[in-house]
Parts: C-alpha cells; sequence; structure tokens
C-alpha cells in the first residue's frame, strides 16, 4: 500500500470476515484517520457511542415534518466491520469520521437501513447478474451461502483481503452506479480527499465492498478541490412556513438481532446474527457445534420430537455435505440442509428459508421457522446511563406523572371521571405511537360515547425504550408526536372515507382536535367522491356521535363537522335509493349504514323536540327513500327489510309521510310477498332496524311462524340459511323468549320450560357419552346431506 493512497477495504455489512480484517488492518497500519461509512452528521457525537452500551445498537436519523417522514438505521453488532473499525480505531489513537451523507438526505430517500448490501436500483443489477453467475457456476443457491462458500471459512486474512478486493471490483465493474449511490460515494470522496491532503498520517476507509472500487476512482479527483476544513455536510431542506417546520436529528437506539435478521425483513448483508456472532467469538467448527445444540434444545422444548440417532444423523449429513461442497468445516447452510434432511418428515411445498431473503414464506414447516428464529437470536441491545435520548421521552414520562400512570400492569380507567379522561388520552396517545406495553384490552369503540370504563394492560418491554426514540422524530412532545403520527397515516389513506373517519375518532380519544379541523377537509373531500353506501355509513356512525357528544373541534372545527356529517347524509341517500345487489360479505356493513341513517334522523327530531336543532336536514327526504326502498320489488330483500325496519323504529314516520302507522301488518306483508330464500334476508332488515318494535310481539311472532309452517321441506331448506342469519340479530336471551313463544303457539311450552328448569345430572358413565356423541354426529350428517349445516359440524 503506497502511503500517496489510502487504504480502502471494502466489506459486506456484518460479516465477521470482514470484521476481523478491518482489526487486523488497523492495528498494523496504524492509521492518522480511520473513516467509516456512516451518517456525516453525527460526528460531532462519536463518543455516544463508547459510552459502553450492550450490543446491538443502532443510529436513527430522520427528516420530519408537514408531508414528509423519513428515518434510516445504522446498526451496529460486535461483529460489523463498522462497529470493529470504531473499537479498534480508538485502541490505536486514530481519529474517527463517518463520511456518508447524513440519513435524511434525498439520496438515502429509498435505503432505510444504511447498512444493506442488496442493490438499490435498476444501475445495481450488473452486481446481481454477477452474484448470480457466480452461484450457478459453483452451484449454489442463496446469495448468503454463496458469500459463505467464498469467505467465511478459517483461511489465511491476507489471502482473504485479495479475494475480497477482487470479488468487489467484478461486483461493480465500471456502473457508474443509480444517482443516490452516485451522490454518496462523492460525498464520500471528498472526505477521503481531506484526510489525504493533511499529510499526517495514513489514512483507512471502511465502506461498503459496492463503493470501494468508485470511492478508490473518485477520490484523486476530489484532491484538487480538498482544503484543510472538513468537507460540509448537507443541511437539511429549508421548510415552508406555511406547513410548518422540518425536524432532523439522529439518536442510539437500542437495537436487537431479530431487527437485523434478513428474515425478519431487514435487507442486512448477513441474515441469521446469532449464528454469525458465534462464529466471531468462537470459530466455523464451535458455531456449528452450537447451531444444532440450540436448536435441538428449542424444538424439545416446543415438543417437537428429535431423538439421538435424529442428531447423529444431521451431523453425518453437515459433514458429507460439506465434504461434497469443499467446505473444511460445516458451514451456515451445511447445517440446515442437514436440520432439513434429517429431521423434517412431512413435505416442504416452499423453497428453504435459506434459500432466498426476506421473510419466511407461508407453508414453511414450523420445524424450519423455529430453526431460524434460533439463528435469528434473542438478543437485545442496552443503551448506556447518560445516552442522550430525544425529547419525547421526557414528554411521555412527565405525561404520564402528571396523571398519576405507571405503566406496570392492568389498569382500569374510569372515563367520566375528569382524571380518567386525562389518563385516557395520555395511553391512547401512546397507541397511536405504537409503543410497545401499551395496549386496550377493553373498551367504547367511539370516542365520547358515554361509556364508562376502559381496561389497559401496560408494561415497560425492552422495546419500549427504542421504540419511543423512533417515535421521537414526530415531535418533541407527546402531543405533538402522535398528532405527527395520525396525520400521516391520514396522508395514506387518500379518499378512503372510513378510514378518515376512524382517523378523527382516534383523534377524539387521543385529544388532539387540531388535527382534526384539518383532517374534516379531506374528509368533506372523501364524502363528495364516496361510490358506496357502505363506507359512508360507516363514517356516519363516527362522525354522528362526536358531533352530539363532544365540544372536541371547537367552534370553526364544529361548524366544519357539522356541514360535513349534512353532506355525508345527503350522499349516502343518494347512493341508497337505485336498486344495487349485496354481497353476503356486504350484508352487516348495509345493514349498519341504514341504521346510521336511521340514528342521524332518530336525534334530529328528538333535538328538536328540545328546541335545540343543530343539523340542517331533510329528515322527510329520508323518511321517502326509505318507504320507496321498502316498496321496490327491484331492490336486495335485506336492503328492503331494513328500510322498512327503519320506519317502523321511528314512531314519528307515519305522521310525517301522512300514512297511516305502520302496524304489524305492513312487515308481515313485506316477509309474505318474497320467495323463501329471501325471507331470512328482509327478516334480518327488519330485525337489525326494528329489533325492539317487533322482536317481542306476540302477532308478529305467530305471523311469522305462519310463514314458515305452511314451507314444504324444500321451501323450508332453502329459507332456513338466512333465517338463521336474521335471528343471529337477536342476542341470546331474546332469542330464548322467542323460541319459547314459537313453542307455547304450538301448544308446546312446557318443553321450553322443561329444558330451562331440568336439572342435569350429577354424572354421565361413557356409555351414554358415547351414544349421545354417537347420536349428535348422526343429525350432522344429515344436516350437511341436506346442505344446511356444511363446514358447522363439530
Amino acid at each position: 500500500m503506497s502511503a500517496a493512497a489510502p487504504c480502502i477495504i471494502g466489506v459486506r455489512h456484518h460479516s465477521p470476515v470482514c470484521a476481523q480484517l478491518v482489526a487486523l488492518r488497523i492495528r498494523a497500519l496504524r492509521p492518522r484517520y480511520v473513516l467509516i461509512e456512516g451518517p456525516a452528521d453525527f460526528n460531532a457525537r462519536l463518543d455516544e457511542l463508547s459510552l459502553g452500551h450492550t450490543l446491538p445498537l443502532a443510529i436513527y436519523s430522520y427528516l420530519s415534518g408537514a408531508g414528509v417522514q423519513r428515518g434510516s438505521w445504522s446498526p451496529f453488532a460486535e461483529h460489523s466491520p463498522e462497529w470493529q473499525a470504531l473499537v479498534i480505531a480508538r485502541e490505536v489513537g486514530a481519529q474517527l469520521r463517518f463520511i456518508d451523507l447524513p440519513a435524511w438526505h434525498d439520496a438515502m430517500s429509498d435505503l432505510p437501513n444504511r447498512y444493506a448490501d442488496a442493490p438499490e436500483a435498476a444501475h445495481e443489477a450488473r452486481a446481481e447478474a454477477y452474484e448470480q453467475a457466480l452461484a450457478d457456476t459453483l452451484a449454489i443457491e442463496g446469495r448468503d451461502a454463496l458469500w459463505d462458500h467464498l469467505f467465511e471459512q478459517e483461511h489465511d486474512l491476507e489471502a482473504r483481503a485479495l479475494q475480497l478486493q477482487t470479488y468487489f471490483e467484478h461486483l461493480r465493474g465500471d456502473d457508474p452506479g443509480s444517482s443516490g449511490n452516485r451522490a454518496r460515494e462523492a460525498h464520500m470522496a471528498q472526505w477521503i480527499a481531506w484526510a489525504m491532503a493533511r499529510n499526517d498520517g495514513a489514512v483507512l476507509v471502511v465502506c461498503g465492498g459496492y463503493h470501494a472500487p468508485a470511492l478508490a476512482r473518485l477520490w484523486p479527483a476530489a484532491a484538487a478541490a480538498a482544503s484543510a476544513h472538513e468537507p460540509v455536510v448537507p443541511q437539511p431542506p429549508a421548510s415552508d412556513a406555511s406547513d410548518g417546520s422540518l425536524r432532523h436529528g439522529s439518536f442510539l437506539v437500542p437495537y436487537s438481532y431479530k431487527r437485523l435478521d434478513a428474515f425478519q425483513g431487514y435487507a442486512s448483508g448477513m441474515s441469521s446474527p446469532m449464528y454469525y456472532q458465534w462464529l466471531w467469538q468462537h470459530g466455523v467448527a464451535a458455531a456449528g457445534l452450537q447451531l444444532v445444540r440450540e436448536i435441538a434444545q428449542r424444538l424439545r422444548q416446543r415438543k417437537l420430537p428429535v431423538s439421538t440417532a435424529d442428531l447423529i444423523a444431521v451431523h453425518t449429513q453437515a459433514r458429507a455435505l460439506a465434504h461434497l461442497r469443499g467446505h473444511a468445516q460445516p458451514l451456515r447452510v451445511d447445517w440446515l440442509d442437514a436440520v432439513a434432511a434429517s429431521l423434517v418428515k412431512e413435505a416442504q411445498q416452499v423453497p428453504l428459508p435459506w434459500a432466498y431473503r426476506g421473510a419466511i414464506r407461508a407453508g414453511t414447516v414450523p420445524l424450519l421457522v423455529e430453526a431460524m428464529d434460533v439463528l435469528a437470536g434473542d438478543v437485545r441491545g442496552r443503551l448506556a446511563a447518560g445516552t442522550p435520548q430525544p425529547p419525547l421521552l421526557a414528554s411521555v414520562a412527565q405525561a404520564l406523572a402528571d396523571v398519576g400512570l405507571e405503566l406496570d400492569g392492568e389498569r382500569r380507567v374510569d372515563l367520566l371521571q375528569q382524571g380518567g379522561r386525562a389518563q385516557s388520552r395520555v395511553l391512547h396517545r401512546l397507541l397511536l405511537l405504537q409503543i410497545p406495553g401499551v395496549a386496550r384490552s377493553q373498551g367504547p369503540a367511539l370516542a365520547l360515547s358515554g361509556e364508562r370504563q376502559e381496561c389497559w394492560q401496560l408494561s415497560r418491554p425492552l422495546e419500549q425504550q427504542a421504540a419511543l426514540i423512533e417515535a421521537g422524530a414526530y415531535g418533541a412532545t407527546l402531543a405533538d408526536a402522535a398528532r405527527a403520527i395520525l396525520e400521516e397515516r391520514l396522508r395514506a389513506a387518500g379518499n378512503d372515507v372510513t378510514a378518515l373517519a376512524a382517523g378523527l375518532n382516534a383523534a377524539a380519544f387521543a385529544g388532539l382536535g387540531d388535527v382534526s379541523e384539518r383532517l374534516l377537509h379531506d374528509l368533506q373531500a372523501a364524502v363528495a367522491a364516496a361510490p358506496q353506501l357502505e363506507p359512508l355509513g360507516r363514517a356516519l356512525a363516527v362522525l354522528h356521535p362526536l358531533f352530539r357528544h363532544g365540544d372536541l373541534l371547537g367552534m370553526a372545527g364544529t361548524a366544519l363537522l357539522r356541514s360535513t356529517i349534512e353532506a355525508a347524509f345527503d350522499r349516502a341517500l343518494w347512493l341508497l335509493e337505485p336498486p344495487v345487489a349485496i354481497a353476503a360479505a356486504d350484508a352487516f356493513a348495509h345493514l349498519n349504514a341504514m341504521t346510521a341513517l336511521r340514528d342521524v334522523v332518530r336525534a334530529y327530531w328528538a333535538d328538536e323536540a328540545d328546541g335545540a336543532t343543530r343539523l340542517t336536514l331533510e329528515p322527510q327526504r329520508a323518511l321517502a327513500v326509505f318507504l320507496r326502498k321498502a316498496q321496490s320489488l327491484a331492490s336486495a330483500a335485506l336492503s328492503r327489510g331494513a328500510a322498512l325496519g327503519a320506519l317502523v323504529s321511528l314512531p314519528q314516520a307515519a305522521d310525517r309521510l301522512d300514512m297511516q302507522a305502520f302496524d304489524l301488518a305492513v312487515p308481515l306483508a313485506l316477509l309474505r310477498s318474497l320467495p323463501p330464500e329471501a325471507l331470512g334476508d328482509a327478516l334480518a332488515g327488519l330485525l337489525a332496524l326494528a329489533r325492539e318494535q317487533l322482536a317481542q310481539e306476540t302477532d308478529f311472532i305467530a305471523g311469522l311462524d305462519a310463514l314458515v309452517t305452511v314451507f314444504d321441506d324444500d321451501d323450508f331448506l332453502r329459507a332456513l340459511p338466512a333465517l338463521r342469519g336474521a335471528f343471529a340479530w337477536l342476542p341470546p336471551r331474546e332469542r330464548g323468549r322467542l323460541a319459547t313463544a314459537v313453542l307455547r303457539l304450538h301448544q308446546a311450552g312446557h318443553l321450553a320450560q322443561s329444558v330451562l328448569t331440568a336439572p342435569l345430572p350429577a354424572r354421565l358413565d361413557a356409555e351414554q357419552i358415547a351414544a349421545a356423541a354417537k347420536r349428535e354426529r348422526q343429525v350432522w350428517r344429515l344436516l350437511e346431506q341436506w346442505g344446511v349445516a356444511a363446514g358447522d359440524a363439530p
């Protein structure tokens, strides 16, 4: 290595052999400068990395603000070359610098993990093709297996260094790279030129192997413009005052091997980080034995049989595969192939999980899923005391203290107490941030609904600190961060009126009034373009209770919410009018939409009676639409029944329509006019909207019974599935009362009483149980033959 040239070491991130090579080179060369691919805006805080943390950890960098949310992680494990460069550089007294662009830079916009080796764009397709050609030539499946075969074996490191250099030169070739990579490499070249221009010692560079050949070509040209001053690190884009300020920063976060693992979705340089930590600590042979021990222990814990003979077979297979593949010792893929060959007894319908990158595919046998989880490891990092943290953590701690909350188990919150509402808002803000250890197990679906209690499960898992640090990108306070993350999700919702209404409900739960007003403008646009009734109904079911029971939004926001509800009501009626087929999957949503429309009308009349009308609606138009829908022969039976149910459930409806009362003869006449297979659908609509008026009325029950009893067997079987669905709208107690009423109509009321009051036998012998089970199976077989209970049999 010429003193006039830097020592550029191309590495694969999280590779033990590369980490060993970096440590060897720094100790041998004792350079004055060690330059590392990493976020240059963190240089002033490099000392934070040496505070005595427990690895793994990561630098989390972000850019956050109006319409922008960009974050990137630069993770370190003990076997990461970048971490060894940091440690050994301090050991020899070298000056350290990170030399890559900040994570918020546009060049990093598509790179959520800085230390990723997968090609980023079409410009890097050449690298992928080169790896594939090597793998095909060597008959190796998978880029991880190829890397292990070429480099992660115990050989002379100097020979490995030359092989690595050759490999990366062929990997990159003369490809200019993507625009993002070109910008990054230009910046890194400036740092190399700066260090070389100082002429006070050797310069060693640690960077991704894909970048190394380009940096060797680029830095001499950058030397002409080098000065005594460090290269200027780009600053974030200026914010638009009308949209709010942009925030950026970097903080250390505790990381975990699970997050590093490629099979968990991270495109890291190495999968199976636990295995490579064993490799780093103990060498190839010992790492393989540890792999087998840990997998066997895990499988036995999961009650999956693994005998001593099985383990002997695994060892024999692994050594035979290693010999066949030219490995001095079995490597990771040799051991895993041996585990699959020796322990998997059933057919594996998808590729083996170590043959591809990314999350494990559905259909992988459980034994292999457990094996890959063992190799991922459950190691979790911890930050040293005194590590700087974003202000959000202090804000969360203060918010919890202000309302008297501890994250320490089950907590019941009384929403009708002032202090309870404040506690609920803090917890809902943490829920928006998806903070581990905060989960609501019980509570109302709608904010400000008047229900009294919520039940929360609260704890402090290890992942909580990392999640809070990363959430700090959204704001310095708990309220600001919750508002920012909610707005980000709502921007992604686009014109989905249901998601937007749910967002307003979440804002109400969390007490975020100012986000709601901005959201309402989006809601208005979504309502105007809504193509279906059902999403509008879901939105009305959320918006109308918020309007009636809360003053969250202030005067301007309330006015906007009022106009949104009025527009949604008007469009929902317009969408309800035409005859439309209703898919079975949409039936529940359709009935809920009809209920929401009916409830708006009912509330309007209640306000009108109190002299406090707050909405500008045309309830008369709604009644007319309900009536036309109920009378429409072309409309779906479900919708006709629901429309009639809405009219029956509104006592004022007949007077407002200038008609005779909707007595029980009207719904029975509708049911009589329908074919057997549609009877249950219409009944479902009636019971969903007018259960209180119909379900316990003796005359209605008698009329319905008379309809059913005249069916022959074929008609009854056609009607039965939909009838079962209709009665599901009744609570169990009301269903029981209806059944009792039907039995009494047939002079069999004593049967219902005897069933309800008959004592259970104190003891049943085995023969009685077997006989009863046999009769039950016979009944289910008959029902299946009739097409009544397909798939329901126990």
